[in-house]
């Protein structure tokens, strides 16, 4: 199995639950994580990503970690400064429409949104509410370009975006998508010779869908427009997904695999939860198993059963754990505070 390992966390695509993938099989087989200096959550986000915000990172010690997961706005040569060169690299995508409602409800104080009832009040005079100067920008438009390490005010034209898909192809292995999420974790699985159960995980993260609402079509094509970047991206790379699949994996193997997944999936629910699934904040009642809420959005997460054995207990509460507490769990297993 493949243990180092690049993933660049692009917000509001499933991010975090494979966020708790990297985290499990990182804990289960002892490996390093780059941390944020002092424990934090991002890696100095939004500004490009640099060694120097590694905790434990020294340009004199060529001590380099194994997984690097944290938010951070991708730049490869620092990266490669605080990962093995042998590490893989690889991102997950989301259509840019889906992902700006998400980013709309998620990040309703952003300086570009917090004037605006709705995503149809934004599109329909962009630049009335949105400044390329400000520092919270990204969160308004083409928010995976930017996460990339591309500017998200960037010309469109055909050759600059070729330029930046060639550039993206240059930096990462490959690409899941998060609409196809169980067929990216049966890819992930093969692409670094892990098993099943290191791939088995529950949606976090993810919100309760009354916040939800379709949109117009009308609007859809102006998202589109809006975030043209975004869209290229996520157009080229689903399409290269799928070209992978049939060459390295083959649809009727997918097929299977998936539904194993699925199987094994089910099966730890049933053994893990109380309930059929995902609950509101305020019914999660084991409070350190509480996601953290932002912006307009309700986080939704996991009672566990109780009377687990001992081992299955540590087994179903990691898979249920959210992202921050998760991270503090594992950064204070790594720098542990000195004794008092």
């Amino acid at each position: 199995p493949k243990t180092n390992i690049v993933f660049l966390k692009v917000h509001k695509s499933a991010s975090s639950t494979v966020m708790n993938i990297l985290f499990r099989f990182g804990e289960t087989h002892n490996l390093t994580f780059a941390f944020p200096q002092g424990g934090g959550f991002q890696l100095y986000y939004p500004h490009h990503f640099l060694a120097r915000f590694v905790q434990g990172f020294s340009p004199l010690s060529p001590r380099r970690f194994n997984i690097l997961c944290h938010h951070m706005r991708f730049l490869q040569p620092e990266v490669q400064k605080v990962v093995p060169s042998s590490a893989v690299y690889f991102s997950i995508l989301r259509n840019p429409v889906q992902l700006m409602e998400s980013s709309f409800v998620y990040y309703k104080g952003a300086s570009a949104f917090s004037r605006v009832r709705s995503l149809e009040q934004f599109l329909s005079q962009p630049y009335r509410y949105y400044n390329p100067a400000s520092g919270d920008r990204h969160y308004a438009r083409n928010l995976m370009t930017f996460d990339f390490g591309f500017n998200p005010d960037g010309d469109v034209s055909p050759e600059r975006v070729q330029l930046m898909l060639k550039a993206i192809e240059a930096s990462f292995d490959f690409l899941l998508i998060s609409e196809y999420f169980d067929e990216s974790m049966v890819l992930l699985k093969e692409m670094l010779c892990w098993d099943l159960d290191s791939v088995v995980s529950f949606p976090l993260n993810i919100r309760d869908s009354s916040t939800k609402s379709p949109l117009p079509d009308s609007v859809v094509e102006k998202l589109k427009a809006w975030n043209r970047l975004d869209w290229e991206i996520y157009s080229h790379f689903n399409r290269t997904f799928w070209e992978r699949i049939d060459r390295d994996i083959g649809r009727e193997r997918m097929q299977r695999e998936v539904k194993a997944l699925r199987e094994r999936q089910a099966e730890l629910a049933r053994t893990c939860l109380q309930g059929t699934g995902s609950v509101a904040p305020k019914d999660i009642k084991d409070s350190s198993l509480r996601p953290l809420q932002h912006g307009g959005a309700r986080i939704l997460g996991y009672n566990l059963k109780q009377g687990l054995g001992q081992e299955l207990e540590r087994t179903c509460r990691r898979l249920v754990t959210p992202e921050l507490q998760y991270s503090s769990l594992l950064y204070k297993k790594q720098f542990p505070p000195p004794p008092p």
